[in-house]
C-alpha cells in the first residue's frame, strides 16, 4: 500500500491550505527539539548505534521495564514488518477497518490472514489464530478497545499486537502497558512520530516480554534508526512532561468541529474517541469529494475507501486549528449546495 496513505498532498500540483488527511499533531514538533537535533548534525558522519541502545535504555526506564523488553524501531511500520516476519506462515487475525500495513506485512510473509470486524471483536470471541493485530485508539475510526484484558485471558495462545500510536490523543484511554506484567501474550507498539510531529524522522518502539523481544531483535536489520531520530528520542524522553500536546483543548476543538459538521445533510459523522474521525459523504464518493476540496479550497482529506470494511463514501478528517476547521465546514456547505 505504498500510495494508499493519507498526507499525500505531494501528488497534487496545488498548494495545501490545511491538511485534514494526516492525524499527526498539527502544532509541530516540541520547542527546542529542532535545535537539539541540528546541534548533533556532525554525528551523521559516523554510523548510528546498531540498535539505538542508549534510547532503548531510556525508554525502558520511562516505562519502568527491563531493557530486554524494549525494541526501538524506525517507526511503527518497521515493528509491524518485524512481527510479521517472526510469525511467517502463521494464522493471523486483523481487527478491521484498520491500518492496511498489518495485512500487507502479513501477506508479505505468507500468513493465513483473517479479518474480524470491530463489532465482532467486541463480542470477545475465542480465536483459532496465532497472532492478532488491533489498533486502539483505532485508525481510522478513532475508537478505543476497552475490554482487552478479558480477551487476552480468553485467548492465551495468541500474541495480541496492540498498536497505541494514537493513545496520547485521548482522555479516557488507559494504555495496555498496565497489563503487560499480567499477560505474556501482549505486545504493544508505540509511535513517537504522531504526538511529536516528526513522521519524517521515523521513530517508534515496541514493548513485550523478553522471550518475544529477543527473537525480534535477532531478525532486525542493523542501523535502521538513524542518528538524528535517536537524538530526537532522547530529547522527547528527557523533556517528556513539558512537551505533551494540549490534548484537552484539541478535543474541545474536535467536539465543536463535529457539532458543526453534524448540521450538514450531505455527510454523516461517525463516533470517535480521539481527535480524528470517520465521515461518510451521502452524495457522490470520497475520491470526488477529495478532488473537489483540493481543487477549490486547498483542503486535503483522507479518502478512506481503501480501508477493508469501508465504502467508497468514507473519508477521515483530523481536527485542525479552529480557523481551518471552519474552512472545511464552509467548503462542505458548498459541496452540499452543489450536489445534495
Amino acid at each position: 500500500m505504498l500510495h494508499g496513505h493519507g498526507d499525500d498532498g505531494y501528488r497534487y500540483g496545488s498548494k495545501i491550505i490545511a491538511d485534514f488527511s494526516t492525524n499527526v499533531w498539527y502544532g509541530g514538533e516540541p520547542g527546542g527539539l529542532k535545535a537539539y537535533v541540528f546541534e548533533r548534525w556532525s554525528e551523521v558522519n559516523r554510523y548510528p548505534e546498531v540498535l539505538a541502545e542508549s534510547l532503548r535504555e531510556k525508554i525502558a526506564k520511562h516505562h519502568q521495564m527491563s531493557v530486554e523488553q524494549v525494541l526501538v524501531c524506525s517507526g511503527t511500520t518497521e515493528s509491524i514488518y518485524l512481527i510479521a516476519q517472526l510469525y511467517s506462515g502463521k494464522r493471523t487475525t486483523i481487527i478491521t477497518p484498520s491500518f492496511a500495513e498489518y495485512e500487507d506485512a502479513c501477506l508479505s510473509f505468507d500468513h493465513e490472514v483473517n479479518s474480524l470486524s470491530w463489532q465482532g471483536a467486541l463480542e470477545l470471541p475465542r480465536l483459532k489464530t496465532d497472532l492478532v493485530f488491533i489498533c486502539s485508539p483505532n485508525n481510522p475510526t478513532g475508537l478505543i478497545f476497552h475490554d482487552l484484558q478479558y480477551w487476552l485471558k480468553l485467548n492465551p495462545q495468541c500474541l495480541f499486537v496492540v498498536d497505541e500510536a494514537f493513545i496520547d490523543f485521548t482522555e479516557g484511554a488507559i494504555s495496555a502497558v498496565t497489563l503487560m506484567a499480567r499477560f505474556p501474550n501482549l505486545l504493544i507498539m508505540r509511535s513517537l512520530t504522531k504526538t511529536y510531529a516528526i513522521p519524517g524522522l521515523r521513530l517508534g518502539y515496541l514493548l513485550a516480554r523478553e522471550e518475544v523481544v529477543e527473537p525480534l531483535m535477532n531478525i532486525k536489520q542493523p542501523w535502521t534508526v538513524n542518528t538524528l531520530a535517536i537524538a530526537a528520542g532522547h530529547y522527547i524522553f528527557d523533556h517528556f512532561d513539558g512537551i505533551q500536546p494540549p490534548v484537552s483543548g484539541l478535543l474541545d476543538h474536535k467536539r465543536t468541529f463535529v457539532q458543526e459538521l453534524q448540521k450538514l445533510e450531505c455527510i454523516e459523522v461517525l463516533e470517535s474517541e480521539t481527535h480524528f474521525f470517520l465521515a461518510r459523504t451521502l452524495v457522490r464518493n470520497a475520491a470526488q469529494l477529495k478532488d473537489f476540496l483540493m481543487e477549490r479550497y486547498g483542503l486535503l482529506i483522507r479518502d478512506a475507501s481503501n480501508f477493508r470494511g469501508l465504502t467508497r463514501q468514507h473519508f477521515r478528517l483530523a481536527t485542525q486549528r479552529s480557523g481551518d476547521n471552519y474552512k472545511m465546514i464552509n467548503a462542505l456547505r458548498e459541496w452540499q449546495t452543489l450536489y445534495y
